[in-house]
């Protein structure tokens, strides 16, 4: 078992609606989620628009703060920081966003790009020496120095993502969240940076937190995952097992959603669920008594309606949210 980089204790983010003339809401954007994620890994985050996935990733970056828990990461609590400790703390993580073009500004050249974070943290190395690193840096994504340069409408996106990998990688961090950082590419493309990112976790040792909706990109280089719904982790465990044999009926539904050349014109292995009960409401609202995926699922009883799941283990390794997880444990796969 590796060590816990990210220690996320029962975080929970709420959102005030309403206005002059409407009535007060509540949107519960995370509910008591709880996770680590450990350090030299790919932790996949999966799940629907609207599950909490960004705001996860706004609160790991101190964007946003929790209405209540906590999230440890290296050892130091991230929102106990003061702002200057804060600061000093930001080179150990940083973000990779999803549109490669609109997180580039397009009146610097690259090398002032991917240098930025050098200035925002106030190292003030040498001209020679920050050269150096930004060279090494945009080597080691597969650029070369003639490109530096260049500004960034004068690459594809796969380069300008490889040039926002490396911005993010220039303080050498310790993790690196990319939320959904490859959907704006296409498939070929996708597959090279996907190359980038699990060769710099097994050259560089980083940790990456993957957020995205896209299940055969994180079973295609993550280490574990997370499976999201209306906020709360409802199944996690290591990626290829998740997807293999599913213990919750919404990481099921998922599986089974996702488009592949070998299942295309054949009749589904499984029975799908109610049309009726896919198109149920997915907006958010104060957290109840059930189970939040009970409009939808094909398996709900009056357990389900009158007691929430907790995540629990089933297996070693893997923990649902789940009443029915003995049951999805013994259906066909």
């Amino acid at each position: 078992m590796k060590t816990p980089l990210i220690d996320i204790r029962r975080l929970t983010r709420d959102y005030a609606g309403g206005g002059l003339f409407a009535r007060p809401s509540l949107t519960r954007a995370l509910d008591d989620l709880t996770m680590t994620v450990e350090a030299g890994t790919i932790h996949g985050i999966v799940g629907e628009s609207g599950c909490g996935k960004s705001t996860l990733a706004r609160i790991l970056m101190a964007l946003d703060r929790p209405t209540s828990g906590d999230v440890i990461l290296d050892g130091a609590s991230l929102f106990d920081l003061s702002p200057k400790e804060l600061m000093r703390k930001r080179r150990d993580f940083q973000m990779v966003f999803q549109d490669p073009f609109g997180s580039l500004d397009p009146r610097q050249r690259v090398a002032r790009i991917v240098a930025e974070p050098l200035h925002v943290l106030d190292e003030k190395p040498s001209r020679a020496a920050k050269r150096e690193r930004v060279m090494a840096m945009l080597e080691a994504v597969g650029l070369n120095a003639a490109q530096a340069e260049r500004y960034p409408h004068e690459f594809s996106g796969g380069q300008r993502q490889r040039i926002a990998i490396a911005r993010a990688l220039i303080t050498e961090p310790k993790l690196v969240v990319a939320d959904e950082a490859v959907s704006a590419l296409d498939l070929s493309v996708q597959a090279q940076v996907l190359n980038l990112i699990t060769r710099l976790k097994r050259e560089r040792g980083v940790t990456f937190l993957f957020i995205t909706h896209n299940l055969a990109v994180v079973d295609a280089v993550a280490d574990q995952v997370g499976v999201m719904y209306r906020g709360r982790l409802v199944e996690s465990g290591p990626a290829r097992a998740v997807f293999e044999r599913p213990l919750h009926p919404y990481t099921r539904v998922l599986a089974d959603a996702e488009p592949s050349v070998t299942k295309f014109g054949r009749p589904p292995a499984r029975p799908a669920p109610p049309a009726a009960a896919l198109a149920a409401p997915l907006t958010h609202g104060p957290p109840g008594q059930g189970c939040a995926f009970l409009p939808r699922c094909p398996l709900a009883g009056p357990r389900c309606a009158a007691e929430a799941p907790v995540l629990r283990q089933v297996l070693p390794g893997r923990q649902t949210a789940c009443h029915h997880a003995e049951q999805m444990l013994c259906a066909p796969a």
